[in-house]
C-alpha cells in the first residue's frame, strides 16, 4: 500500500512581479520526523520555495500538501525560525516561548509548564524572567526555536537561523537543536548558505540553482550526530561532494 509523504511539494512554480519566475518545476518531499536542508548561492530561490511551502506564498503553478492536505496559508502544525529572533523586548524569556499560546488567550498551567521545560532542555532556565535584551545572539536563537517548538509543530520552517551567530556557537546550537527535533519527532525544512552545516543537519540536502533543484543529496551519517563527527573522512567527503555539484552549476 502506497503512503503519503507527509510534506509534498509537487512541481512548484512561482514568479515575482519585478523579477521573473524564481521557482521552477520545483518537487520536494519530507518524510515525517526528516530533516531536509535547501542549500545554494544567494537569489537561487531557497527561501521563495520554503515561503511556499509554509503557505507564506501561493505558487501560481503546483500544489503542496501536508499529511495529505493542499497548503493554502499556515497551520497550526507549522512552526517557524527565521534569521533573525524578533523577540519581543518587553517580555521575558518564558513569555517570549508563550507568546503563540497568549496570543490566543490566557496560557494554562500546562502551556507553562511545558515552556519551561523547553527553557531547560536548550539551557536557559535560569534566565526564564530576563528581557531578550540581556541575551547573547546565540541565548536569542535559543529562545526562538523553542518559540517554535511550544506549540508542538509537526514541521518547522527554518531560514538561515544560525547565519549571524559565530562558529562555536553555532556548533553548539545545531547539537542542540537536532536533539530538540529528535525528541519531539519534528521534521525540519532548513534554508542555508553554508555546506557543513547542512551536511551535520540533513537527513537529505536538495542543491538549488537557477530556481531549479539540482543534484539532491542523502546524507547517511548515523544519529545522534557528534561533534566529533565534523572532523571524519566521510563528512569531508560529502561536504567536497557538495561542493563540486555546486560549482558544477556554474559550468
Amino acid at each position: 500500500m502506497l503512503t503519503m509523504p507527509f510534506l509534498q511539494l509537487e512541481a512548484l512554480h512561482f514568479a515575482y512581479p519585478d523579477r521573473g519566475e524564481v521557482v521552477r518545476d520545483v518537487c520536494l518531499q519530507l518524510a515525517p520526523g526528516e530533516i531536509h536542508c535547501l542549500i545554494g548561492r544567494s537569489g537561487c530561490g531557497k527561501t521563495t520555495v520554503l515561503k511556499l511551502a509554509a503557505g507564506l506564498l501561493t505558487p501560481q503553478q503546483g500544489q503542496v500538501q501536508l499529511k495529505g492536505c493542499t497548503v493554502h496559508q499556515p497551520t497550526s502544525d507549522m512552526g517557524f525560525v527565521f534569521q533573525s529572533p524578533t523577540l519581543l523586548h518587553w517580555l521575558s524569556v518564558l513569555d517570549n516561548v508563550l507568546l503563540p499560546h497568549s496570543l490566543h488567550g490566557l496560557v494554562t498551567a500546562d502551556q507553562r509548564a511545558h515552556g519551561e521545560q523547553l527553557l531547560a532542555q536548550i539551557g536557559l532556565a535560569a534566565l526564564r524572567d530576563d528581557k531578550p535584551q540581556q541575551l547573547s545572539g546565540g541565548q536569542q536563537s535559543r529562545v526562538a526555536i523553542a518559540r517554535a517548538l511550544i506549540t508542538r509543530p509537526a514541521v518547522l520552517f527554518m531560514d538561515e537561523p544560525f547565519a549571524a551567530l559565530d562558529a562555536i556557537t553555532r556548533d553548539e546550537l545545531q547539537r542542540d537543536f537536532l536533539a530538540l527535533c529528535h525528541q519531539h519527532g519534528t521534521a525540519v525544512l532548513f534554508v542555508t548558505h553554508d555546506m557543513a552545516e547542512a551536511v551535520y543537519l540533513a537527513d537529505q540536502v536538495s542543491l538549488m540553482h537557477a530556481g531549479r533543484i539540482h543534484a539532491p543529496l542523502h546524507i547517511d551519517l548515523p544519529r545522534p550526530r557528534k561533534t566529533a563527527m565534523r572532523y571524519t573522512p566521510v563528512f569531508n567527503a560529502l561536504c567536497e561532494q557538495l561542493r563540486h555539484a555546486m560549482d558544477a552549476t556554474l559550468s
